[in-house]
């Protein structure tokens, strides 16, 4: 185990990036996936972007101490310090500024304490709170572990609280603007504006995890897709706010944006503006609403909460997330009212629940409606005892359970994250199940205006091919895998050979479709279809392995085939485009074969084109 530790840490390193005189980049590289989380799921890397404000005159010629912006987690620790060293003596009075609080987040501020012992920390009001805390707590070992390191922590530094939009006036005629951006899921959140060259350091927003040594993105479409991703991971639950923070930002005289993570947007800022409104527009619409209440110490019940949300949200169901240990009681109130599923999460810490969830707790009992389904989630280290409790609070209450509660030891591992992910997406589809119940209920004549409109059925008469999509990605713990029936396939290209093929969004498969990710494309036989039909069409539980007890052939790249099939196709996908409730994803064909040359392609005939 300590071997995988130091092979991990020998292939993180952090690079010093100019920007303009007397501003540095500090960015950490990691090449591979940096943890677990749902937002690192395209498993392209990522960066941290740690900004420096060097020392020198101000204003009116007095020393102004360095700033530093964005302090990245203990992951870059060891490089992130030494490069620091060699920039910033250890008697410098160096001021930081606490854009995104969590425990990892703290653990390095420790140790910047005690490498800078006039270090002096710069947080929002919400955020300074975090860092208190968090100071003097340790994260709990996993069972089988050596125990934490109990060695004296440093004192709490100095914290300069900023409880409102200020600027500065720092060295080298920079002026630094820090604007509190609270959200659900970063209730300490502090964005940095540089004024001079209207450099943007945002944080959260508008980040996206790969791993680049380039300072700013080639052309949006470069990095489109993985800002889209962590879009729909971390940003779409939370869509109301984020919307009013990117209202604050148009508002400033912005020539650059430099997210925490991800190369910096030089040329199309104003289009990812657009498009962070374009995308949350989406969820908004939804008259479909799912509350997702928690609180979370670590950030472990903060992941599980993630992926319940992307889950969901693939349904287009909107979700309403809501951190218990700062939103106002009315919020809370009327989140749980005006919702239609109620999720709560929660850590075990001592033995209990955090008071915030008790009280969300007693909200919920007092005000929720017993017709609307519930679902209880968290992690815990030992016992649990904060997950035993809303259970049974809510089942005694004469609630009904969206799902069995998802109790998770320390962090959840890649499986546990699509399983959950996949739970989310049950959820959602419930949901908009009843929904469509509810409509044909009243409904005159029993026939919906879709499935009799002409133009409905004609396009009903589009014929496609019947096939399996099988995908696996990773390997060993990491592996994880899907498949779908697939009927809207069409070739796209003969040079390169490629093809396109139509994926609902709240498909679990879909997950594993983004750029760079390979798929087999099993064409079924006519009169050969009802076994591999009925295999794939199937209801599945959440985490549940598609290709349990078949025997499945693969492709050169390690691919799953059925043996059964017509042929099948190896492709990569080169392209994704969002159609509505569909993405269309186009892939080019890197080998192929044909395994039954006598037989013809089985074809869905439909008689509408509003289902398949």
């Amino acid at each position: 185990m300590a071997t995988a530790t130091l092979t991990q840490a020998a292939e993180r390193q952090v690079i010093r990036i100019p920007v303009e005189p007397g501003l540095v980049c500090l960015r950490g590289l990691s090449p591979k996936r940096l943890r677990f989380e749902v937002e690192y799921g395209l498993e392209r890397g990522t960066t941290a972007n740690t900004f420096l404000l060097e020392a020198g005159p101000g204003p009116q010629g007095q020393p102004v101490p360095p700033v530093l912006v964005h302090p990245p987690g203990t992951s870059f620790a060891n490089p992130f310090l030494e490069a620091l060293a060699e920039l910033v003596p250890a008697e410098a009075a160096l001021k930081v500024v606490v854009g995104h609080v969590n425990p990892n987040r703290v653990a390095l501020l420790r140790q910047l304490a005690e490498g800078w012992p006039a270090l002096m920390l710069v947080a929002s009001n919400a955020g300074a709170k975090l860092i208190e805390e968090l100071w003097s707590q340790r994260k709990p070992a996993a069972p089988g572990s050596e125990p934490t390191d109990e060695s004296p922590l440093p004192p709490l530094p100095p914290i300069d609280v900023v409880k409102q939009e200020i600027c500065r006036e720092l060295a080298n005629g920079y002026r630094l603007c820090l604007l509190p951006t609270p959200t659900p899921r970063w209730p300490g959140a502090l964005v940095a504006f540089e004024e001079r060259t209207g450099l943007l350091m945002s944080g959260k927003f508008f980040a996206a995890h790969f791993c680049t040594e380039a300072w700013a993105e080639s052309n949006r479409s470069s990095t489109e897709e993985d800002r889209r991703y962590f879009y729909d991971c971390l940003m779409a639950p939370m869509a109301r706010q984020v919307e009013t923070i990117v209202e604050r930002f148009e508002e400033l005289d912005i020539r650059c944006i430099a997210p925490g993570h991800g190369p910096a947007i030089a040329e199309s800022w104003r289009s990812l503006l657009v498009d962070y409104r374009r995308w949350g527009e989406s969820t908004e619409r939804s008259k479909l609403a799912v509350a997702l209440l928690f609180a979370s110490a670590y950030g472990n019940t903060a992941a599980i909460a993630d992926a319940l949300a992307q889950g969901v949200s693939r349904t287009g169901v909107r979700v309403e997330s809501i951190n218990c240990e700062f939103t106002p009681a009315e919020n809370l109130l009327e989140a749980i009212r005006s919702c239609d599923a109620v999720l709560i999460g929660s850590p075990t810490l001592g033995g209990h629940a955090p008071t915030p969830i008790v009280s969300a707790l007693g909200t919920l009992l007092a005000e929720g409606d017993r017709a609307k389904p519930v679902g209880v989630f968290g992690s815990f280290g030992w016992s649990g005892e904060a997950l035993d409790l809303l259970e049974s609070k809510l089942r005694d209450g004469g609630f009904r359970f969206a799902f069995e509660p998802i109790k998770v030891k320390f962090s959840p591992d890649a499986a546990t994250i699509k399983a959950i992910e996949e739970t989310g997406t049950a959820l959602g589809r419930s949901l908009l199940a009843e929904q469509r119940r509810a409509q044909r209920r009243t409904a005159a004549g029993g026939l919906s205006d879709s499935r009799s409109n002409p133009a409905i059925q004609a396009l009903g008469r589009v014929v496609g091919s019947l096939c399996v999509l099988t995908t696996c990605k990773g390997q060993a713990d990491t592996r994880l895998s899907g498949a779908m029936v697939a009927s809207w396939v069409s070739q796209a290209s003969f040079s390169p050979p490629g093809f396109t093929v139509a994926v609902a969004k709240d498909r679990a498969v879909e997950a594993l479709l983004h750029g760079g990710d390979r798929f087999c494309l099993n064409v079924l036989a006519a009169g050969r279809e009802t076994g591999p039909m009925k295999q794939f069409l199937q209801p599945f539980a959440p985490g549940a392995d598609r290709f349990a007890g078949l025997e499945l052939e693969t492709t050169p790249d390690g691919q799953p085939v059925l043996p059964e099939a017509l042929a099948w196709l190896e492709a990569t996908v080169k392209q994704r485009m969002e159609c509505g409730d569909h993405w269309l994803v186009y892939a080019e064909v890197s080998h192929g074969g044909l395994l039954d040359a006598a037989s013809t392609t089985a074809v869905h005939q439909r008689r509408s084109g509003a289902n398949y």
